[in-house]
């Protein structure tokens, strides 16, 4: 390890393992990692990171998102990046393991019979572009695990670790495309859903600075439990969303400053 390297927080390593990756494997990693990084302590130095509190990271994802599998290959393709450029003295992704239960590929299915995945016509040709360039990736990773591999010490072998890695953030990414493209119900401007959130929804913001999505309840002050994701309907938070249809923006305003988001999705 470098002399450079010493102290490195995790903030920073965030910061150069996203800036090692091309445009769009930087899109899909950047909110897993950032949200894991928030999660830790931005300003921590990364050396303080155990394999414990690994662990307890993976306990808090829950097994009920769409998108799990894909997070937890994320956050450990970034651990093992911190171990290959020496940043950390161990493989930590080691200890970031996917819970036992519904799989991902079974979890869409129960999802697709429940809800209609909507796309705008904009969206789904969208969605068709960045198939087409992951496909693409996927077959230079695949060449680069072949170049990789011709290496037979593999004890240390780096960039296959590496390759391997991507191989499967790609796999997964590409698999969750087809199946939405494959789901998806194309809709136009009056089809929208005028759904507003009104107290006892779930609902999805989406952060306008950061990027990183927050899910919550909408639940009365008595049921307020902040480690459940329960916010009161008197919160800053809750006052801003009631009534808003999905697609809106909102501000809240805190001690800190203003605060926008978007309504991404309401559940009922």
């Amino acid at each position: 390890m470098s002399n450079t390297n010493h102290g490195l927080c995790m903030g920073e390593a965030a910061s150069r393992f996203l800036a090692s990756l091309v445009p769009e494997e930087k899109e899909i990693n950047q909110l897993a990692v950032y949200k894991f990084a928030h999660w830790y302590g931005l300003e921590r130095p990364l050396d303080g990171l155990t394999a414990h509190a690994v662990a307890n990271y993976a306990e808090r994802l829950s097994l009920s998102d769409a998108e799990y599998i894909k997070k937890v290959g994320l956050i450990r393709a970034f651990l093992a990046y911190t171990k290959k450029e020496g940043w950390s003295r161990t493989n930590l992704a080691t200890h970031l393991k996917a819970k036992k239960g519904k799989s991902k590929s079974q979890f869409s299915a129960k999802q697709s019979l429940t809800e209609a995945i909507s796309l705008t016509h904009r969206g789904y040709v969208e969605l068709e572009a960045k198939l087409a360039i992951l496909k693409n990736k996927h077959l230079q990773v695949i060449d680069e695990m072949r170049r990789a591999a011709a290496d037979k010490d593999f004890r240390e072998n780096a960039p296959l670790e590496a390759a391997r890695e991507q191989h499967g953030q790609l796999t997964g990414r590409i698999k969750d495309i087809e199946e939405t493209l494959k789901s998806a119900i194309i809709v136009d401007q009056q089809q929208k859903v005028t759904l507003k959130v009104s107290f006892g929804d779930n609902i999805v913001l989406g952060d306008l600075d950061t990027g990183e999505e927050l899910r919550y309840m909408i639940v009365s002050p008595r049921e307020t439990d902040p480690t459940r994701s329960k916010i009161s309907s008197a919160s800053p938070i809750g006052k801003a969303s009631i009534g808003r249809k999905q697609g809106d923006v909102v501000e809240v305003i805190t001690p800190a400053g203003k605060l926008r988001y978007q309504i991404k999705q309401i559940e009922r």
